[in-house]
């Protein structure tokens, strides 16, 4: 048997969900080891928020099965192994209550809890100090939720993750409603991220190529709720598989570590 500290982070086997005679995902096959950070991509209706719920334990499986460090879904505890899970998402980002300080909230992140009630203990404050310094947020300590930016929002909501000590950090479409600077200050800073001694494993969710930074080693691609390729990105991000998994003749390019896609017959490269 596997020692639990050799398994993979994450190991996904012929998962399928089906709802209703729909099959929703289907035969998903991924595994993630240490020291790698992926990329999950794929247009709308590719089956990324399913996977997700599913790595979450928010969705049940219909077959196959989900390992978190070894330890099985179904087997284990699902809420301690749904904890080694961190997720930013646009879900959490709507809940956030406007007069609360971003270390409160970063707290909350410990307890799992929106809008934190009741005294922080010495140790939790400190904790969330550290994180703070880890994302770049020391200044935003007392600063309110409401007079944040959207990219602050991004990386207070990171913190709250991390403060949970996950060993898996999912960004799910973090750059969502950003503009163009802010975006890209946000993926220089996951960048920076993902390059830290103990950082979590990366998994940033999107179906944008211009998003995926060079801190990400691997990616997943989705297309109708199957697995179409998993593999490192130099052999994944081609305009061939590109093609298939959107649907549309594309053509990719790389400069200087970024990626950008294009339709072939256009001029504009999609953004």
């Amino acid at each position: 048997m596997r020692k639990k500290n050799s398994a993979p982070v994450l190991d996904v086997k012929q998962l399928r969900i089906e709802r209703g005679g729909t099959v929703i995902l289907d035969d998903i096959t991924w595994r993630v080891e240490r020291g790698e950070h992926w990329v999950i991509l794929g247009a709308n209706g590719s089956g990324k928020t399913s996977l997700l719920s599913a790595l979450t334990a928010y969705k049940s499986s219909t077959a196959g099965e989900i390992e978190v460090l070894g330890e099985r879904f179904g087997e284990s505890d699902w809420r301690e192994l749904r904890k080694r899970i961190g997720i930013v998402s646009s879900s959490v980002r709507q809940l956030m209550h406007d007069e609360e300080p971003a270390l409160d909230s970063v707290i909350s992140g410990k307890y799992a809890m929106i809008d934190l009630w009741g005294r922080a203990t010495k140790s939790d404050r400190a904790q969330a100090a550290k994180i703070l310094r880890q994302i770049e947020c020391t200044h935003l300590a007392e600063r309110p939720w409401r007079v944040l930016s959207q990219g602050e929002r991004q990386r207070i909501l990171i913190g709250r993750a991390l403060m949970a000590g996950p060993r898996v950090l999912i960004l799910d479409e973090p750059c969502a409603g950003l503009d163009p600077v802010a975006r890209e200050n946000f993926l220089r800073f996951i960048d920076r991220l993902g390059g830290q001694k103990n950082a979590p494993t990366l998994v940033l969710v999107t179906h944008h190529v211009e998003e995926i930074t060079p801190v990400f080693s691997h990616v997943l691609l989705l297309k109708s709720g199957r697995a179409l390729a998993a593999g490192t990105k130099t052999k994944m991000l081609t305009s061939r598989l590109l093609s298939e998994a959107f649907g549309a003749a594309m053509r990719i390019r790389l400069a200087k570590g970024r990626y950008a896609l294009q339709i072939a017959g256009e001029t504009r490269f999609i953004i």
